[in-house]
């Protein structure tokens, strides 16, 4: 009997059936419950999916298995994402799946990608307009639970790395209908009263249920548009909200966002011992150079010593008086030389003999200059009397003698010319020929 060559094998069979499979289903969503769990020490986790009618195995491998934000167990309803394939070794086919959540949660993990494509397309998420977060807080304000975890942490770790932070607790509700529209109106206020540096919102994990207050439209754009840095710390590392996308900065754990916002003391400390390491070696430095400048002007000094510079202007004097004292006995000996030609001029020329020929012509001319004298003395005198009738012609004590007289004013001396020049009541002092007399004006009559 001939063998018909489109006789499979198994292991063909399978083979084809897979890729049968593989093309013929895409990446698909399946929601069941979990069925013999089973977790090996490879890490990998295998289980079966199954509902009332039927159940399909399944497989998540490392390292995506320990993403999970749940532990898988029996009767647990689970959404998952992932390919359908066939194992061919058994001939079985199961699902690969790279995602599982708890059920419940696919409304809303749809949901909120939904929002988050929108949100993104329009620039709410843009890198380019985030706010740059304060070199140094001094002032933050946590919008949280104040009876969760998440803000013992917090508090806990800025306690320890900076106690000096002024920490002010914004009480909210973290969960529920009501939490967003409290976080928001809390956020806003905390921006509007400028007395914060940083607003830092934060809850510990849970699932996308719990953590949906953080996912609100609302709060994303106040957060957009709030002025005030902002730190969403929501949740764990794996999580992520609209809030940690719409923040200035997403921290992966409130501990975490913790250590972001402030330095460690320690590390303070250091950079202050740093510094005054590098400050007393620089003071060093300096000292040492200024010794070095004082012992350079030392020597310069002691080159250019004030000793040095007396005993130069001492030798200096020295010279100039021995140069005063020659110059002197040069001119002295010049005066004694002239002095004796002198001497010896006035004994050639015999003044003597001169003397007595100076008096005779003196004895001679002394009669002629007495007589000369008299005829000058008579001619002035002449003159002298010529003067004195012109003036006595002219003068007004004259013209007083003759019976008038002559009247000023008694307060400045001035000449009274005119009756116009005096008014009643007025003091007036009339001279004469032998004195005087003080007068008083009753009248003044001006001739008509």
């Amino acid at each position: 009997m001939e063998r018909s060559p489109d006789i499979l094998t198994p292991g063909q069979l399978n083979t084809l059936a897979r890729d049968l499979l593989e093309s013929a289903f895409p990446l698909i969503w399946v929601e069941g419950e979990l069925g013999n769990v089973s977790r090996p020490a490879s890490g990998h986790l295998y289980f079966t999916l199954k509902d009332a009618r039927a159940q399909v195995r399944a497989a998540m491998f490392k390292p995506k298995s320990q993403w999970l934000k749940f532990v898988p167990r029996e009767g647990l309803r689970v959404l998952v994402r992932g390919r359908l394939t066939l194992y061919e070794a058994r001939g079985d086919y199961q699902l690969i799946l790279d995602h599982m959540e708890e059920a419940g949660e696919g409304a809303l993990r749809r949901a909120y990608d939904e929002l988050k494509a929108r949100l993104e397309a329009e620039g709410l998420f843009d890198p380019a307009r985030k706010r740059p977060m304060p070199a140094h807080v001094r002032r933050l304000a946590v919008i949280t639970s104040p009876s969760g975890a998440a803000v013992r942490d917090v508090l806990s770790v800025l306690a320890r790395r900076y106690p000096l932070l002024e920490v002010e607790l914004l009480p909210s509700l973290v969960q529920g209908e009501t939490a967003a529209p409290q976080i928001t109106s809390l956020l806003r206020q905390a921006d509007a009263s400028g007395r914060y540096d940083v607003i830092l919102l934060t809850r510990g994990g849970g699932s996308l249920e719990d953590l949906w207050a953080f996912n609100d439209e609302q709060l994303a754009r106040a957060i957009a548009a709030s002025n005030t840095p902002v730190v969403s710390a929501v949740g764990h590392e794996t999580d992520f909200s609209l809030s940690d996308f719409a923040a200035d900065l997403r921290a992966p754990t409130p501990s975490v966002a913790a250590e972001l916002l402030v330095p460690d003391q320690r590390d303070l400390a250091l950079r202050v011992r740093r510094l005054q390491q590098r400050l007393t070696q620089l003071q060093a430095h300096t000292l040492n150079q200024a010794m070095q400048r004082a012992d350079r002007a030392a020597l310069r000094l002691q080159a250019h010593s004030p000793q040095s510079r007396l005993a130069l202007l001492r030798h200096r004097q020295e010279a100039a008086f021995a140069r005063l004292q020659a110059n002197w006995r040069q001119q002295q000996q010049r005066r004694s030389a002239r002095l004796a030609h002198g001497a010896a001029v006035l004994r050639g020329a015999q003044p003597q003999r001169q003397l007595g020929a100076l008096r005779e012509r003196l004895a001679a001319l002394a009669p002629r200059a007495q007589a000369a004298m008299a005829r000058h003395l008579q001619r002035d005198a002449l003159h002298l009397r010529g003067i004195a009738r012109s003036l006595e012609a002219v003068s007004p004590l004259a013209t007083v003698a003759r019976g008038y007289s002559i009247l000023t004013r008694v307060e400045d001396g001035t000449l009274v010319r005119s009756s116009t020049q005096t008014k009643a009541g007025e003091r007036l002092q009339a001279r004469l020929a032998d004195g005087s007399l003080m007068l008083r004006v009753e009248e003044r009559i001006d001739q008509g």
